[in-house]
This record gives structure tokens, C-alpha cells and sequence, in this order.
């Protein structure tokens, strides 16, 4: 495991932000004196499976109704250029997990049932950086960071520093409800009797109880609604029966009303436990929304990636751009970021807070929000990367600097370039008009491409067919 230091001496950015967040949390809850440093604040890591941009309430969907998610957004930010890792989950999660773009981690694509690929032990996650600085951990729900699922040769939750976990190898099978296929701490489960958000809400909470009001926490609740195979209670999908165009879409309308019920429950229970002001939390997904026909059992698929391009698997906005609401540590309320943020930053963040040194020789992809969420000015040091070999459509890999974003082949020519700012429905190609822009973006992406290649780790051959 990778050593994390807490001396102030090295990386002064995370020093210094962790001395701003002290003061802001001074401020805000007057519990600290001068002799006791105030608390670690907490982190909350609420995660849908396939909740398309345009899902929400609060992000104009024209039916779903998400009460709790758009209270959680009205008290504090909703980042409205948030970015997943990928568009497909399993390297989605690692970005999430890592702060790297995740073939440096050799997890290329979904992953499948037995196969090799798996965040090996010697990458740093959120929750090492976090357990070493004293937090309580635990993960909740689906994992899909390995092949061999609770099994000895690969790394499972609590090797990558989740004391506590009750998780999938990916989706709840044989589908949302009644679902048969949770792992506690290794030991299987066997059935479980309700539906899947609600489950994973109800051991939240039950761990939340256990833990000791004065040490701080970090929890991962990452949900398999929306993705298939959807099952949902008949009350939820009945609020949709009129405006829906089928009782398939009612049923995902529901699934999504559903989901936002349960975190509702989790975030009430959350405030009454502990100070908001104490607590990041951040709600998002791990990717954009399914198709309803690419595959034979995602027929109650009805996602909308609305006002952006195409959906999962595309390096278009509508693959990789999802919800991402913030709130706590001062974020003022009702606050719209529409600066492009990642999945990727997340770790550099919660280092920030926690006052975690992290290694000087780890390459990171994102760096840290704190300025961004308490304070008025953020400049990205680099831009965001992607590269999904198995995308749908011509473009391999993207990259994201200011308002610009390049789409290239898998060999790095360049396909389109979009002013973002003007253009997020990506309807209008600039690579003729701005060729400057192309060739400095395109630079950048392939040297990027080149790096994460020469550090990506190779496995047996393991191709899977569809997700």
C-alpha cells in the first residue's frame, strides 16, 4: 500500500486548502477552540448506474420528479459540467476511486464475471487516502471493479480501503428487487427481500448508527438504479402511468423517483446525525443514460442525456457529462459551477480536506475542487482526458481544456472540435474554422494517449460482448 503522510512540509497546495477548509468550518459551526483543531469533515459518495444528464428535476427533465436530489441541489451546487471517467462503468468507478484516468489501471472496459481485469492493490483510492487519515469507511451496493468477485487471487472493497462493505460484483441480479447476489465483508448474503435502493439505504443508515459521533466518515453508496434489469415498486411507477409513452418508461420514471426516495431517506437521517456543514456530499452517475433497444433485456431503458449528443458508450457529451450536485463545508446555496469538473478530482479533493500529503511520484489526472467550491476562482492545471477503444461512433479518444473539446480516432486524428460554451449539443463542428485550437488540443491528447498507454498493465485476453 501506498504510504499517505499528514506532515505539512512537500505538497503546500494540499496544506494550505486543508488550512482554508479549517477556517471555513470554524466559521460555520464555532465547535473548534484554538487548542482543538476542528474536525475532518465527512464524504458522502452517492452514485446512480446509468441516470442520464437530463434525468432529473432539477436538470429539466419534464416528468421524473426528484424532490430530495433537487433540495440537495437548491442548498448547495449543481455542477452542470460534471464528467464521469468514462462512459461505461467499470472504469468510470476506478477514475472515481483513483483520481487517474483509468487505463493507467489497465481497466479499459466493463468488467465481466471471471475476468482478469481488476484495480490491482497497488493503486491509491479515496478510501486508503481516508482510512489512513483515521476515517471510518464502508462501501454500499455495486463494486464493478474486478472480475473474480469475492474471491482471493483479486482485490475486493475492503483491499482497497473499505473497512466495511456490502456490495455486487455489478448489477442486482436477477434484478432490483429481491436481489440474491450481496456479499457482506465476503460472506455471501444469499436473498434479500425488497428492492435494491432501499436495501442499500437501510444498511447505510444501520452503519451509520454504529459509528462513533467524533471520528469522521466516508461512505460510498453507489446504487444500481437506473441500469437494468430495472425493477420498481408499483407505487413509483404508477405516478408515471399517464405521462409515460409506454409502462416500460413508466417503470424507469418511477425507478428514478425510487432512487431519489431512498437517498432522500439517507440524507435526513444524515443531518439529524451530524452537522451538513461537516459533510461533502456528492451525488452523480457513473455514466449517461442507456439505450432502450441496444440489447434485448434493456427494454425499460428511457434515459435522457437531453439537451446534450448521444448517450453511454460515446465519447460524446451525452456519454460521459452527468448530473453532479454538491453540498456542505460552506458551498453556498443554490450555487450553479458550470466549469468543467471530473470524476477524476474527487481524490485530489478528498485529500485536500482530510490534510492527506499524497505521494509527489503519484500521477494524478484531476486536482482538487476546494478552491472551486469555497471560493469564487478554479483554473484547471490540465485538461480532462478520455479514451474508451470500444466507443461507439468514430472518436476514441476526447479532451476537454476551457470551453474547447477535441474528438479524435484511436490513432489521434482529429475528428470535431466544439466551442462548448456556445455549442453543448456538439451540433456544430469548429475543426476547419479553428484549426489553432485543433492542433494545440490535439498535441495535448496525444501526449496524454502516450502516457496512460506506457503505464496501462496488460491481462489476458477477456472481450466481453455487450453491457
Amino acid at each position: 500500500m501506498v504510504h499517505i503522510s499528514t506532515r505539512t512540509s512537500g505538497r503546500r497546495i494540499n496544506s494550505s486548502l486543508w488550512l482554508v477548509t479549517a477556517s471555513c468550518l470554524l466559521m460555520l459551526c464555532g465547535e473548534a477552540t484554538a487548542e482543538e483543531p476542528p474536525r475532518r469533515p465527512n464524504l458522502v459518495v452517492l452514485l446512480a448506474d446509468d441516470l442520464g444528464y437530463g434525468d432529473l428535476g432539477c436538470y429539466g427533465h419534464p416528468h421524473i420528479t426528484t424532490p430530495h436530489l433537487d433540495r440537495l441541489a437548491a442548498r448547495g451546487a449543481r455542477l452542470t459540467a460534471c464528467y464521469a471517467g468514462a462512459p461505461v462503468c467499470s472504469p468510470s468507478r476506478v477514475a472515481l476511486l483513483t483520481g487517474r484516468n483509468p487505463y493507467r489501471a489497465g481497466v479499459v472496459d466493463w468488467i465481466p464475471d471471471q475476468s482478469p481485469m481488476h484495480l490491482r492493490s497497488s493503486e491509491l483510492t479515496i478510501a486508503n487516502v481516508l482510512k489512513q487519515q483515521g476515517y471510518r469507511t464502508a462501501h454500499f451496493g455495486k463494486w464493478h471493479c474486478n472480475g473474480r468477485f469475492n474471491q482471493a487471487d483479486q482485490p475486493q472493497p475492503g483491499d482497497h480501503g473499505f473497512e466495511y462493505w456490502l456490495s455486487t460484483q455489478n448489477n442486482a441480479a436477477p434484478s432490483h428487487h429481491n436481489p440474491i447476489n450481496f456479499v457482506r465483508n465476503g460472506t455471501a448474503e444469499g436473498p434479500r427481500t425488497g428492492y435494491s435502493s432501499d436495501l442499500l439505504v437501510e444498511e447505510a443508515l444501520a452503519w451509520l448508527e454504529r459509528m462513533p459521533a467524533d471520528e469522521p466518515i466516508c461512505l460510498f453508496v453507489w446504487f444500481h438504479s437506473p441500469h437494468e434489469p430495472i425493477a420498481t415498486a408499483a407505487e413509483y411507477s404508477a405516478k408515471y402511468r399517464d405521462v409515460a409513452r409506454s409502462p416500460e418508461e413508466a417503470e424507469y420514471f418511477g425507478n428514478v423517483s425510487q432512487l431519489d426516495a431512498a437517498i432522500g431517506r439517507l440524507l435526513e437521517r444524515l443531518d439529524g446525525l451530524r452537522l451538513p456543514a461537516l459533510t461533502l456530499t456528492l451525488f452523480s452517475s457513473d455514466n449517461g443514460p442507456e439505450g432502450h433497444r441496444r440489447y434485448k433485456t434493456a427494454q425499460r431503458s428511457w434515459g435522457v442525456a437531453t439537451p446534450l449528443r448521444d448517450r453511454k458508450l460515446f465519447l460524446s457529451e451525452g456519454g460521459i457529462r452527468v448530473p453532479g450536485i454538491v453540498s456542505g463545508l460552506g458551498i453556498p446555496a443554490g450555487k450553479v459551477v458550470d466549469l468543467p469538473v471530473g470524476f477524476v478530482d474527487l481524490l485530489p479533493t478528498a485529500a485536500a480536506l482530510s490534510g492527506a500529503r499524497l505521494p509527489p511520484e503519484r500521477r494524478l489526472d484531476g486536482q482538487s475542487l476546494v478552491p472551486l467550491l469555497q471560493a469564487e476562482t478554479f483554473t484547471r492545471t490540465q485538461p480532462l482526458f478520455w479514451r474508451y477503444d470500444r466507443a461507439l461512433g468514430a472518436a476514441k479518444l476526447a479532451l476537454r481544456d476551457g470551453k474547447w473539446k477535441l474528438l479524435a480516432t484511436a490513432e489521434g486524428t482529429p475528428l470535431e472540435l466544439f466551442d462548448l460554451s456556445q455549442d453543448v449539443s456538439e451540433s456544430r463542428n469548429l475543426l476547419d474554422t479553428h484549426p489553432d485550437v485543433a492542433n494545440r488540443l490535439n498535441s495535448q491528447l496525444v501526449k496524454l494517449n502516450a502516457e496512460v498507454e506506457a503505464e496501462r498493465p496488460r491481462w489476458p485476453e477477456s472481450r466481453p460482448t455487450s453491457k
